[in-house]
């Protein structure tokens, strides 16, 4: 077989492989929403959820869900975009340097059942701070920040080492030269890491059982931090696992169907504004 063949054979190879991973990806999408999508209504996505009776909504878990990513997000990414400026821009190639790197690496292999064990020690058990949305958050802080690192640090590093020498050949800081342009060509990439954070984040159990528990506020919409903290995931699993709710089939499917439309959202919207910033900065 001569090398124009193998190219072919090869080209088609990878063209399967392709093919077989997108047809999986709409089955499964396809398969979700089918079931899904009949059980969303504006009573399912905003009601109250019931243990007992049948026709209960996830309003209160939804709006957990959002509030304690947008709690976690707020903690977690000025500190993310803060070391990876460091280790990007600043630190040195010493050791100190390669253990930052070694445990912010580290730290994101750890499985989530152990981050959640480790908050329920921490923030449940020697903070006092029970089961509750803030210590749901404070968790999951630990879990978004090594993503978020490491993606700020790379972003930053993908941009041309052009850029820095002609701002500060023009007389700009460092300060300056990161702000207005290291860190503006570099957004796309840190918004793709914030969004599969978030996305990440959403789809969280095994912390959030142990940290935010499985109840929630009986006020529909609680902004009270202290409040219990079943989100969405947490409660499509505790509705399979041991909820005597009789069509609790039914609202799972709902759930999935929702958290799919949900991180579907996100990337679309993270789509619009990577393409809008950078047809802005040029």
């Amino acid at each position: 077989m001569d090398t124009r063949m193998q190219n072919q054979a090869a080209v088609v190879v990878l063209w399967l492989a392709g093919l077989s991973i997108l047809g999986l990806l709409a089955v499964f999408l396809g398969y979700i929403l089918y079931r899904g999508l009949p059980v969303l209504s504006l009573d399912f996505v905003l009601g109250k959820s019931s243990d007992i009776l049948a026709g209960g909504g996830v309003g209160a878990q939804l709006f957990n869900s959002f509030y304690m990513l947008a709690l976690s997000l707020g903690l977690s990414i000025p500190v993310a975009l803060g070391a990876g400026i460091y280790l990007a821009e600043y630190a040195k190639e010493t050791k100190l340097t390669k253990c930052i790197r070694l445990s912010v690496e580290s730290l994101a292999t750890v499985p989530s059942i152990v981050l959640g064990l480790f908050g329920m020690i921490l923030f449940v058990n020697v903070l006092g701070l029970g089961f509750s949305i803030l210590g749901g958050a404070l968790t999951l802080v630990l879990l978004n920040l090594p993503l978020l690192v490491r993606v700020t640090e790379e972003a930053i590093r993908t941009v041309p080492k052009s850029y820095r020498e002609a701002s500060l050949a023009l007389g700009a800081t460092k300060l300056q030269t990161i702000t207005r342009v290291i860190l503006p060509k570099a957004l796309p990439g840190i918004l793709t890491g914030i969004t599969l954070t978030a996305g990440r984040a959403l789809g969280e159990t095994a912390i959030l059982i142990f940290t935010a528990g499985t109840t929630v506020s009986r006020h529909r919409f609680d902004f009270d931090v202290m409040a219990g903290g079943e989100t969405l995931a947490v409660h499509l699993w505790y509705l399979m696992s041991t909820g005597l709710v009789p069509d609790r089939d039914i609202i799972a499917d709902g759930i999935g169907a929702l958290l799919l439309l949900i991180i579907l959202a996100f990337n679309m919207v993270l789509l619009l504004s990577v393409r809008f910033w950078q047809r802005r900065v040029g």
